[in-house]
């Protein structure tokens, strides 16, 4: 039977491709699906298989100070009276939330007009707006086992893991791209909305400090900011490296898949899909996150041996420019990497996540998770 799902997700890729994900397979199983998200999603909005695209009104905590906090409340209180009128006109089976603080008033919405609803947590620790909404919450999928959780979340618990876009699954049985002394080196560089200025000035002066050799047999893909396209695109012309940089790549999978050697965040959903399409990478978590979840993630990868996690702290242009001529001095340890980061994929996650959704929108009542 067709049911109709909402879905909400902060304006970030992070957030976006896993509800994307979901949505395209909701879409396959014959529902209708909806999503709630705020102005910042526009650029991904077209890409995204969803009937209608509803933007409420949120406002990320940005300090502790009584004018940030009244600031951040009167935002949510208004994105809360929003999203109930669209809950209370679209009469959704189910609400989906993905993280980030839009989720939170379609959300919070959701427990107003007693629709059920199922949080998905895609880090490894569960991030401050997730905590908020948990206990209202019917279901909560998890992409990796939390530690830390009260019984009575505990109980609400399916893990399902993090869904990857359909792009992701298609390029995901590509072979790891044959490297040998005369074939050039291709290095992937991005960001996304919390590391593209970073990289942009880290990785200059690094690549500057390889050796000539190396340097000469890059084929760089980087991510920047539009402000720092020109100021990076010449230092690497001044060093005769060839760059290919833009500020967002519409095919980002086929970029992944295309690389030796991934240099990135560590947000949930990067992790992911480096694990399904199976390439190694640097992480460098985000430091400014309270929950340190990005260096949770980064770990997880890098237990299997799929990756190589350093703290921005400890991240010198020298030390930067040693890993890289290390690796790629070292095609067997790549590869090697790449078999251990898709070991640690999930390609069926959407699947396992869409079951989920279907058997809350069929009977929340009787609803038990698996505790995990």
């Amino acid at each position: 039977m067709t049911k109709t799902i909402l879905l909400t997700a902060g304006g970030t890729g992070g957030h976006l491709f896993p509800a994307q994900a979901l949505a395209s397979e909701l879409g396959r199983r014959g529902h209708i699906v909806e999503l709630a998200t705020d102005e910042r999603a526009d650029k991904y909005g077209d890409a995204f298989p969803a009937r209608k695209v509803h933007i409420v009104a949120s406002e990320t905590l940005r300090g502790k100070s009584p004018v940030a906090l009244a600031k951040t409340a009167l935002s949510l209180f208004q994105g809360t009276l929003q999203a109930r009128g669209i809950v209370k006109r679209l009469k959704p089976d189910v609400v989906v939330g993905f993280g980030g603080y839009p989720t939170f008033p379609p959300m919070f919405a959701a427990r107003l007009t007693g629709t059920p609803s199922i949080l998905h947590e895609a880090n490894g620790v569960m991030g401050r707006a997730n905590k908020m909404l948990a206990r209202g919450a019917t279901a909560i999928a998890t992409s990796l086992k939390l530690s830390g959780l009260h019984s009575a979340l505990l109980a609400k618990c399916v893990q399902t893991g993090n869904p990857v876009r359909d792009a992701v699954v298609e390029v995901a049985q590509a072979p790891y791209p044959e490297l040998d002394p005369e074939s050039p080196f291709h290095l992937l560089v991005f960001g996304g909305s919390q590391g593209a200025r970073f990289f942009s000035d880290v990785l200059p002066p690094a690549l500057e400090k390889l050796p000539d050799a190396l340097r000469r047999k890059l084929k760089l893909v980087q991510q920047c900011r539009p402000e720092d396209l020109a100021r990076v695109g010449k230092a690497y012309a001044d060093m005769k490296v060839d760059a290919e940089l833009q500020s967002f790549f519409k095919d980002m999978p086929k970029r992944i898949a295309d690389s030796h050697l991934v240099i990135s965040r560590s947000g949930a959903s990067t992790v992911s899909e480096l694990a399904v399409i199976g390439r190694p990478a640097i992480l460098i978590p985000f430091p400014g996150a309270l929950d340190q979840d990005q260096l949770a993630n980064a770990e997880t990868l890098a237990a299997v041996g799929g990756a190589w996690p350093i703290r921005q702290s400890e991240l010198t242009p020298e030390k930067l420019a040693d890993e890289i001529a290390r690796l790629m001095s070292a095609p067997d340890v790549l590869k090697q990497a790449a078999e251990a980061a898709v070991g640690e994929g999930r390609p069926d996650a959407v699947g396992r996540l869409a079951d989920l959704v279907e058997q809350v929108a069929a009977g929340a009542n009787t609803f038990k998770g698996d505790g995990t």
